[in-house]
């Protein structure tokens, strides 16, 4: 399967947990992050889970947690532009429903 993002950089500890899923070539593809336990749904939001572009421009997103699936769907409010550059970063401020904060924060720096 081709590769239709360009990975650029990842937060150390997170290189192989990275991987690409994409079954055709869109702007407007959603990033999936999935966790082994319960998030506290009140900590998945725009200021703990952000994309910016290379400027640092904040990027209109949608986040929405499934707790089914213990994932967090991230996907843009408009497409994603071919060529530009932008970074995904998820702060430590994301808890579990025990109250347990990430230990590192996560980017996740990709070119469409």
């Amino acid at each position: 399967m081709a590769n239709y993002l360009d990975i650029k950089n990842i937060s150390d500890g997170y290189v192989g947990k990275v991987r690409q899923d994409l079954k055709f070539k869109t702007g407007n593809f959603v990033w999936k992050i999935f966790f082994n336990i319960p998030l506290n749904p009140a900590t998945v939001n725009n200021q703990n889970l952000t994309v910016t572009d290379a400027g640092g421009k904040l990027l209109k997103t949608s986040i929405v947690y499934n707790p089914e699936l213990q994932a967090i769907e991230i996907s843009p409010k408009d497409a994603y532009v071919q060529g530009e550059t932008y970074l995904l970063h998820v702060n430590k401020l994301v808890e579990s429903k025990g109250g347990q904060r990430l230990k590192d924060e996560i980017s996740i720096e990709f070119a469409v």
